[in-house]
């Protein structure tokens, strides 16, 4: 391990639905990005490194994307790991601290979306989750849905033919998550429904209902990042959050050799990269109060229930039926309404997180403060495949 790594500043937009607002990811990060300087209380000019994050766009719209917080010449690195693509960034960022190659690095993700679901773009060449596809086809074959939601949906089934796993327990995933987005002013949607709502809204691919999936968004989020010299120079102890671990893992022989739709979908990446932090940092599940996991939909956030280590394998859904994943219960899990309700503007998505995490540990979350949170867990997942997995404690650095 190397110097210890600091988030002195977060901010980032509300995320919105595709085409609904007239902006452009220039103006996103701008908006994104000026806020985490002004909650850092520094200027662009401090920033030694950039590291952007994006999935859909032109080679270097990181580099385009900077221009409206200065022009400085400062590297830029434009990053892109399908959705766990803010995270990576945060990564490089936590890394180039870690390592003394910067004091200050910002860590940038966006995503301006297309409507509807993801599909793909270059037909001309391999697509980098054909193997994924061909593993789930031969065991579960193809059915006319969306592929996201099918790959997951799938992994849902197998959960619920192994362990007795119900349609009401993902439900009820959804009917968490959008009960927690009520009190946040950034998410897409801010309704609450009932479990019977949830049950009844359209099937998108079964166990899922569209209830239970993320949207595609527009939106920003931004970290900064800081050394212990930086933070003590610039008088950042009361903000800084430190980053206790992190780690990234990518595919594993087991995601193909196992046959096994929850595999596929990355389960034991996220058990790897958890495992690695938990060394890190010391501290396990049981030390952790908040957490926010990559719930792209209801199942794989009950998968990832078992991968970080809550509960043992096959019990998600006890967990999620006890209550403990929920204010009142041993872990509040995605505080912020997850992927479900805020949205999931893919490159934006682990920085969002990342926001979420510091507010929380800052006492900054208002409505959805969690009552005395010290340490919080962060997912981040992107098929084909990486998940990134990070532990924050609130800073204890004298002034």
């Amino acid at each position: 391990m190397g110097r210890k790594v600091f988030v002195v500043g977060v901010g980032m937009t509300k995320f919105e639905k595709p085409g609904s607002r007239q902006w452009d990811y220039p103006d996103m990060v701008k908006e994104a990005g000026t806020k985490a300087l002004h909650d850092a209380g520094i200027p662009y000019e401090a920033v030694e490194q950039a590291c952007v994050g994006y999935c859909y766009g032109e080679s270097t719209c990181g580099q385009r994307a900077v221009y409206g917080l200065g022009l400085t010449g400062i590297p830029v690195y434009n990053v892109n790991n399908n959705c766990a693509t803010g995270s990576t960034a945060l990564f490089m960022a936590k890394q180039f601290v870690e390592g003394g190659i910067a004091e200050c690095v910002l860590a940038l993700g966006f995503e301006k979306m297309e409507k509807g679901s993801l599909g793909t773009k270059y037909g001309d060449r391999t697509n980098p989750m054909d193997k994924h596809f061909e593993l789930m086809v031969s065991l579960r074959e193809f059915a006319p849905a969306p592929p996201a939601p099918q790959m997951f949906g799938n992994a849902g089934r197998e959960h619920m033919e192994k362990y007795g796993t119900t349609p009401e327990q993902f439900a009820k995933i959804g009917l968490k998550n959008h009960k927690h987005s009520v009190n946040n002013p950034y998410s897409q949607f801010q309704t609450e429904y009932s479990l019977q709502d949830i049950l009844n809204a359209p099937m998108i691919y079964a166990p899922l209902t569209k209830l239970q999936c993320c949207p595609t968004s527009d939106g920003a989020g931004a970290a900064v990042v800081a050394s212990e010299d930086f933070v003590k120079k610039h008088k950042l102890q009361d903000k800084a959050v430190e980053i206790l671990g992190m780690a990234m893992a990518t595919d594993l022989p087991s995601t193909f050799d196992e046959k096994s739709c929850i595999k596929i979908v990355g389960a034991d990446l996220s058990r790897k990269a958890a495992e690695k932090v938990y060394q890190q940092s010391g501290l396990g599940p049981e030390n952790v109060d908040v957490i926010e996991l990559h719930d792209c939909f209801s199942t794989n956030e009950l998968i990832t229930y078992e991968a970080l280590g809550l509960c043992a394998p096959g019990k998600g859904g006890e967990l999620i039926d006890s209550g403990a994943v929920t204010y009142g219960g041993k872990w509040v899990v995605n505080p912020s309404g997850g992927l479900i309700s805020k949205g999931h503007p893919l490159g934006a998505t682990g920085l969002a997180q990342c926001n979420e995490l510091n507010w929380q540990l800052r006492g900054l979350a208002e409505k959805r403060q969690v009552r005395g949170a010290k340490v919080a867990l962060q997912h981040n997942l992107g098929l084909g495949g990486a998940a990134v997995v990070t532990m924050y404690r609130k800073a204890q650095l004298a002034n």
